[in-house]
């Protein structure tokens, strides 16, 4: 029986290779121009460092994350998001001693077991970024700024910026008192998950898709109500200069994240039209100031984002984006066997050592099912190699477009179809 592909993967070929090549093109582009750096780390961790830093009873760690024991007992887990593996490469390298502030951007798979849909697999990947050392919103103002234009390169989607600001830790805990004292007088009407989110994290209840959920929350207290002069002052400045920068964005004050290492600003980039249903949101991110002192290290200011690839990729062919086509063959060079064959694959040799994409013949084919096929992979050119051709030191190079043809002694042959390269 034949095997088959695990629940929740995807094979990537074909015309999809060229979106993923695209979207990572841009990717790299933006983060080279807002100067980010690449970082890649390990795609399993031990289990310890996602307990740390994405909380130990937030549903990811509880519900999605797939961990084992390897051969020396030890716990370790596929990664879930790219955020505490950049942390733990950052203390554990001592990158903070090339200087602040630093930019790290990353595209990594992740690993989540939830049940698959459109936009959302069970191995995923994301582009992600991380700005260490920066103190004030210049740092949110900077990565949101690198996101917006990132979404600006690859067009075709319409997005909405929002944010909110849930605070430091210390005003947090006092509004958290209050979120709880206005659930607890309808805590029977929530579903088993809220219930369970309302002792461990009720912020997260913000997040329930569930109708009765988020009708009996729209009248929940508003955490921008509790926040210190210093978080209102910076959540004032970053709109500020937001809209200085032609930025626009919406306040959202029932955004949170759903990761525990969230503090002060956080923000999403959703599909205003919300083209995916529920899996809307394409972009969150925001600051978390106490992750590395979680894992070990000195507090640090730091401010991130991750895309999801699959999901961004799903919301484009919604919208019908135009995607680069595959690159064709300046010529195909055919052959009859024999020496004529030996020439043929000397002659594409020495040009795709020169970067000239050139497509040999290699099924042995007759003279016309060759022609056929050079037409049905669109080769600019084409050229049958025969005996005849090579008693005679010439070749007949045909323009496919035009239909017509150029006898050219061989020793020429190179030359003149190097100076027709493509880039």
């Amino acid at each position: 029986m034949m095997i088959k592909r695990v629940r929740g993967t995807k094979d990537v070929f074909g015309g999809d290779i060229l979106k993923w090549q695209e979207i990572e093109d841009n990717i790299r582009n933006v983060c080279q121009v807002f100067g980010y750096d690449e970082i890649r780390t390990p795609t399993f961790e031990y289990t310890e460092l996602f307990n740390r830093s994405v909380g130990e009873k937030t549903d990811i760690v509880q519900k999605e994350m797939y961990t084992f024991l390897d051969k020396g007992g030890r716990s370790i887990s596929l990664k879930p998001e790219g955020t505490a593996g950049a942390a733990r490469a950052y203390l554990e390298n001592k990158l903070y001693a090339q200087g602040l502030p630093l930019k790290l951007y990353y595209i990594t798979p992740a690993f989540r077991y939830e049940k698959p849909a459109s936009g959302r697999l069970r191995e995923f990947h994301q582009f992600g970024v991380e700005l260490y050392g920066i103190k004030g919103i210049d740092s949110e103002v900077e990565v949101i700024s690198l996101c917006h234009d990132f979404f600006t390169r690859i067009g075709s989607l319409n997005v909405d910026l929002e944010i909110n600001n849930i605070g430091s830790f210390e005003t947090r805990q006092v509004y958290i008192s209050h979120l709880k004292e206005y659930i607890s007088h309808n805590l029977d009407m929530f579903c088993d998950d809220c219930k369970h989110r309302y002792n461990i994290n009720p912020l997260r209840i913000f997040d329930c898709k569930i109708e009765t959920c988020q009708s009996l929350m729209k009248k929940a207290p508003v955490v921008l109500n509790y926040l210190d002069d210093k978080s209102r002052s910076d959540f004032d400045s970053l709109k500020a200069t937001l809209t200085a920068m032609n930025i626009e964005y919406k306040v959202n004050d029932r955004l949170v994240r759903g990761l525990d290492y969230y503090t002060d600003v956080v923000f999403e980039f959703v599909l205003n039209d919300y083209a995916l249903g529920s899996q809307s949101t394409v972009c969150g991110g925001g600051r978390y100031n106490c992750l590395i002192g979680e894992l070990g290290g000195d507090n640090i200011s730091c401010v991130g984002f991750s895309v999801g690839i699959e999901r961004l990729i799903s919301a484009l062919d919604i919208y019908n984006k135009s995607f680069k086509k595959a690159k064709s063959p300046l010529i195909y060079i055919g052959h009859m066997g024999g020496e004529s064959a030996v020439y043929a694959h000397k002659l594409a040799y020495n040009l795709r050592t020169c970067n000239v994409y050139s497509y040999v013949e290699l099924l042995g084919r007759s003279i016309k099912a060759q022609a056929r096929a050079a037409d049905k992979i669109d080769a600019s050119y084409l050229t049958i190699i025969g005996d005849n051709e090579l008693r005679k030191d010439r070749l007949i190079i045909k323009n496919m477009e035009s239909g017509k043809e150029l006898d050219i002694n061989l020793d020429e042959v190179f030359d003149f179809l190097n100076t027709l390269r493509r880039d």
